[in-house]
């Protein structure tokens, strides 16, 4: 477990080559709409979207841990071109884990950002532990950083601008073609 730091998180972005996410919560409002098929509709911020795929386009490494099932998330993470998407993740930790040695990632370089309770210990291994605004105190207390943006309302496209921006890589003549 890394040791809680008193660094400023801009100091710890530095070093940041992999952001993975939790789904509701993070890339949702938390929100899940039933449709009178059963099918569960979740809505995501064109904000967000936009930052993981210029992410991507810039080699970042993107994941998804999720404790939820839905391949329309799934489907619609992959057409931004995430990779890494763990589904049904009952024990966060054991699925950030494998995939760290998997990649020969070092925890330090992993920005992670959850907002309740099953993301915690996850959060404590990483290098930098990130939340909405509206994420449980619990996790609030862990983080090195609190987005002043909620979940589903631009949490995501926060911390990757601010990660990319202290790299020297936002805004560039990537940023203007989708």
């Amino acid at each position: 477990m890394t040791e809680i730091t008193t660094k400023s998180y801009k100091e710890l972005l530095p070093s940041v080559n992999t952001f993975i996410f939790d789904v509701d919560g993070v890339f949702t409002n938390g929100m899940v709409h039933i449709m009178p098929d059963g099918l569960l509709l979740r809505q995501l911020s064109v904000k967000d979207s936009y930052a993981i795929q210029y992410a991507i386009k810039k080699e970042y490494r993107i994941a998804i841990i999720t404790g939820g099932n839905s391949m329309a998330v799934r489907d619609g993470l992959q057409s931004l071109g995430i990779q890494h998407i763990f589904l049904e993740s009952k024990n966060k930790e054991k699925v950030y884990r494998d995939f760290a040695e998997r990649e020969s990632l070092n925890f330090s370089e992993i920005l992670y950002m959850g907002d309740d309770i099953p993301d915690y210990d996850v959060m404590k291994l990483s290098g930098v532990a990130a939340c909405p605004a509206d994420a449980s105190q619990e996790i609030k207390q862990i983080s090195n950083y609190v987005s002043h943006k909620k979940g589903g309302e631009g949490c995501v496209r926060d911390i990757i601008e601010q990660t990319l921006r202290v790299q020297g890589k936002w805004f560039d003549k990537d940023a203007l073609e989708w």
